[in-house]
């Protein structure tokens, strides 16, 4: 950035944080910001969920460099003529690729992915201990006030178990992490090799104090884009399998009955927290109906909202969740560190992170 003057439009379903906001603009001298609160995150063809609770004027985007938002972009390069950087609040790209700012122009795009980290691996943790120490039941007799162990004594405990983790990003580090501590063995699964320890660090943003930094924690890294190389790392004694990687042609049920028929010879429990079209559901209940898996934990759905009709909800052994695993009071603070670590690294003439890349779609 340098001495440049830079105009930063941010449009977020969140009140507007002054305090975050005055600091940026303190570290960022020549930076403007102009903050429109919206009233809900972005469907997928990016139109605002409801209305806007400050009105936006009409040239928005007239003179913006920069744009952070959910996924409310402009429609064409003539309305933002000077923009140079739109940063998303969310990890996946799939509302990002569809916007004709993304496909016909070369404007950079930058994602917040690392800020999920934590809450969303305590969500996969939580949902695989829920079924493992078989809570649902145990809570409903809570509230029948009823005192009885049939069914519960059932437990394996997480010591000796492995954790596959497919698509070792900031949430799959920070599951490996704590599933380790817990007694686990972890390996990994990544669409690209990483066969030196320089290519197993993670260079994106990192919540301080969690994830694996260094790549030092799986004790076996798996990788490739085809179905032979998915098998390998499925095969590889899964106990439950994580699934983050991002949603794109090439992973469209990637995950089908061939894959739970693998998963099936330790009868593992699986859990979702990338995007429902990963998996194809149909296979995926009807792995649950005949035993092949133990369970599910699944925080997206195909669709979504899920049809209060949809077989999925009476499948056995599944928590679902109305895709809710990233929440966090953290967020938006998260969100902006993110912008903020790219807004320096421009002023320094660097590489940004976070960086969609147009050849992946992620």
């Amino acid at each position: 950035m340098g001495s440049k003057a830079e105009h930063l439009v941010i449009l977020l379903p969140w009140p507007e944080p002054t305090e975050l906001l005055d600091k940026l603009k303190e570290k960022f001298p020549g930076l403007t910001i102009a903050y429109y609160e919206i009233a809900g995150w972005a469907n997928t063809d990016g139109q605002a969920t409801g209305k806007h609770i400050k009105p936006i004027p009409a040239d928005v985007y007239k003179d913006a460099t920069i744009i952070a938002t959910t996924s409310l972009f402009p429609d064409t390069r003539e309305e933002a003529p000077h923009l140079e950087l739109v940063h998303v609040f969310s990890a996946g790209a799939d509302r990002v690729i569809v916007s004709p700012l993304f496909k016909d122009t070369h404007v950079v795009f930058t994602n917040s992915s690392g800020v999920h980290g934590p809450q969303i691996a305590e969500w996969s943790i939580l949902a695989a201990l829920v079924h493992n120490h078989h809570y649902n039941l145990a809570y409903d007799r809570q509230k029948e006030r009823k005192w009885s162990r049939s069914n519960l004594l059932s437990v394996r405990d997480w010591a000796g178990q492995r954790l596959g983790v497919l698509g070792y990003g900031s949430i799959g580090r920070q599951a490996g992490r704590v599933a380790k501590a817990m007694g686990m063995d972890v390996i990994a699964y990544t669409a690209s090799p990483r066969a030196t320890p320089e290519s197993r660090r993670d260079d994106g943003y990192i919540v301080p104090g969690t994830g694996d930094p260094d790549g030092s924690i799986p004790s076996a890294w798996y990788s490739g884009t085809d179905k032979e190389s998915l098998h390998t790392f499925l095969a590889a004694d899964i106990d439950i399998l994580l699934v983050g990687v991002p949603h794109t042609p090439a992973t469209d049920k990637f995950l089908s009955g061939p894959e739970f028929d693998i998963l099936a010879k330790r009868n593992a429990f699986l859990i979702n927290i990338a995007r429902g079209g990963v998996i194809d559901q149909p296979e995926l209940i009807r792995a649950l109906e005949d035993g092949r898996l133990r369970g599910a934990g699944l925080d997206v759905t195909t669709p979504e909202p899920l049809p209060e009709d949809d077989p999925l909800w009476d499948a056995p052994n599944v928590i679902i969740s109305p895709h809710v695993s990233g929440a966090s009071e953290a967020y938006l603070e998260r969100g902006l560190g993110v912008l903020e670590a790219n807004l320096e690294r421009r002023r320094r003439g660097q590489g940004l992170i976070n960086v969609i890349e147009r050849g992946k779609g992620y």
